[in-house]
């Protein structure tokens, strides 16, 4: 099983082992080493627990995923809680059960994944410093991407174990390309001008307080320090810009193109030494009169090459034997070598391709030269700012003027924010976590937030004002809207209700619309894939229940406007693989198959979450806690 994983490693799952074991020390960075002790967790499972740290980690990756999307950041976050409880579930799980990977699988793993990778190696390099960027040790490292595989493991024994009957396929075509005829109308939400009564005012205000209840709110002051800013402080002068282009010249080379062909006479236990350098003579000799590529094609004891012509590609340093190498690299453009001896006998190159390297002046990469100038040089710079702006904070924990100063920052300001929403720097959920941490609130300058590898930032609390719900004379105008607004949705509740039973009662659908004053829209031969109808209306439709005894199927959705739909539904045609389903069947069969298999293992892990020792704390316990 493992085998097959690491056969994937250049795929999605890679990335995706990349993603859930690297990504989140990148973000996380220091505030990950903070003393948990005095924080309640947001959720258990056995001894491990998560706090609001680890579900904002969750979110910001799924955010990230989501980038562009519009997305409910609370329900994000609970999926993200979710999916963290379900992880935990499953290790504890595959642990118990004794599933293993080797510490050479996981390395090998890791090998293989492109982050690490320079020019399609591993970099020993690349690796230790994301390590030590994020001070975790290579075995902890290791360690977690065993506890990856292992759990990849578990997950692919089920899935890929699953498998799809033909009735399975014929009978997923059926649903997919299943037709129905519709008619509808939209039943509108009313707009309403008459004011509810002080009493009405009162009493719903009274049911719902939790609805206007305002969150615990913090503004801030922040210091930040940025890589783009301090690179704009770096000093150039000419000659340091100059010094600076002869170190990195290769940077600004284009190497030289060198393709080459070679006739390769082996050296083996029916041919010696002598006999082949003889025969590679005497080919070089019919070379004068013959076109090398026929030649080779014929000749040439390297039968994959020979197919070609003999052609080998471009010459890549370091891959032939240095003595082919060199031969290859002195000859002029269509010029054939001597026989060259390797280790598999003697060689005829011929450079069939040759394109000179070239150095860009100067002059011509001078603003590419000042910005990579100063972009190393702010990095140095960054990285020691960076450690004063730690160190001189966390000295001065009562202000920020004194490392505004040191540093030459600018503290800024927000406006107040909760934990759950911000706007600007504090729609950053790690701002918010850093703003409404324990030792912020208690006045202290925070520990320093890493925005990035090129932003750091120390906030501190500027105004905080606790949970609290106003009184019915601030929201008295909201009170009434909201009134107003429930009001109309349940009289276009009331109008659809009622067109919906004379629908039962027999009564067409022209008959009702026109007396509402509604439109009738009809559809026909209406696909799941094929639909300019909103998501919610639909999927209403396919959910609906068939046509029977010659009756429509009638039934009521809403739009998220607030907006009522009456469908009738006439007919339900059975759906029939078209020629273009059948040239994907394979893959279909694959992808229901793995369907299968994807919800055979959802229930497993829904079994063994549902057997374990599982708490969840909600807000008002952990303000509680806190």
């Amino acid at each position: 099983m493992l085998t097959k994983i690491r056969e994937k490693a250049q795929g999605a799952f890679a990335w995706g082992i990349l993603i859930v074991i690297c990504v989140p020390f990148a973000l996380w960075g220091i505030n990950n080493y903070l003393d948990t002790a005095k924080e309640a967790p947001v959720a258990s499972v056995g001894d491990k627990d998560f706090y609001q740290r680890d579900v904002n980690r969750a979110y910001e990756q799924y955010s990230q995923t989501l980038q562009g999307m519009a997305i409910d950041e609370q329900a994000l976050k609970a999926q993200a809680l979710d999916k963290l409880i379900k992880d935990e579930v499953l290790l504890q799980y595959v642990h118990k059960e004794g599933l293993v990977a080797s510490d050479d699988t996981a390395r090998e793993f890791i090998k293989s994944l492109a982050y690490f990778q320079v020019d399609g190696k591993f970099s020993d390099k690349q690796y230790k410093a994301l390590l030590s960027s994020q001070r975790i040790s290579s075995s902890e490292f290791v360690n977690r991407i065993k506890n990856a595989l292992i759990m990849e493991q578990f997950q692919r024994s089920i899935i890929d174990s699953s498998f799809a009957s033909q009735e399975d396929i014929e009978n997923f075509f059926k649903i997919q390309n299943q037709q129905r005829d519709v008619s509808y109308v939209t039943v509108t939400v009313p707009k309403l001008s008459e004011r509810p009564t002080n009493e009405e005012i009162a009493s719903y205000y009274q049911q719902h307080q939790d609805l206007y209840r305002r969150p615990e709110q913090v503004a801030i002051e922040y210091v930040e320090l940025s890589l783009a800013e301090v690179a704009k402080t770096v000093a150039v002068t000419e000659d340091k810009l100059k010094a600076f282009y002869e170190e990195h010249k290769d940077e600004y080379s284009t190497p030289e193109r060198r393709k080459i062909s070679h006739i390769l006479v082996a050296i083996n236990d029916k041919t010696d030494d002598k006999t082949a350098l003889e025969k590679a003579l005497k080919i070089k000799q019919q070379l004068a009169n013959k076109d090398f590529a026929t030649v080779a094609s014929t000749v040439s004891d390297d039968k994959l090459s020979a197919k070609n012509g003999g052609d080998l590609g471009l010459l890549t340093p370091g891959v032939m034997e240095k003595p082919f190498e060199e031969a290859a690299s002195a000859l002029k453009a269509g010029e054939v070598s001597n026989p060259v001896r390797s280790a598999f006998g003697y060689h005829l190159i011929k450079v069939t391709e040759l394109i000179p390297g070239s150095i860009k002046p100067f002059d011509a990469v001078k603003e590419d030269v000042k910005k990579a100038y100063q972009k190393a040089q702010a990095e140095t710079a960054f990285y020691d700012a960076g450690e004063k702006l730690t160190e001189m904070s966390y000295e001065n924990p009562d202000n920020l003027q004194t490392v505004a100063e040191a540093l030459g920052l600018t503290i800024k300001k927000t406006a107040l924010f909760s934990r759950d929403k911000g706007e600007d720097i504090a729609n950053d959920p790690r701002i918010r976590e850093a703003a409404f941490s324990e030792d912020v609130l208690k006045g202290n300058n925070s520990s320093p937030v890493e925005l990035g590898a090129d932003r750091l930032l120390v906030v501190r609390l500027l105004e905080h004002k606790p949970a609290a719900t106003p009184g019915l004379n601030e929201v008295k105008q909201e009170v009434a809207a909201a009134i107003l607004k429930d009001k109309a949705k349940q009289q276009s509740m009331e109008k659809a209700r009622q067109i919906k039973s004379r629908l039962q009662a027999g009564e067409s659908l022209e008959s009702s619309a026109a007396e509402n004053k509604l439109e009738v829209k009809k559809l026909t031969g209406l696909t799941r894939s094929k639909s300019e109808l909103p998501e919610q209306l639909n999927e209403a439709i396919f959910k609906a229940a068939k046509p029977m005894g010659g009756k429509h199927s009638v039934f009521i959705t809403a739009l998220p406007s607030g907006e009522q739909v009456v469908v009738s539904l006439s007919q339900v045609k059975e759906g029939v693989m078209s020629e273009e389903d059948k040239k994907q069947l394979a893959l279909a069969k694959k992808n229901i198959a793995k369907a299968f298999g994807q919800t055979e293992f959802n229930a497993v892990v829904g079994s063994l979450q549902a057997e374990a020792d599982i708490s969840v704390r909600s807000q008002a316990e952990l303000s509680k806690a806190q």
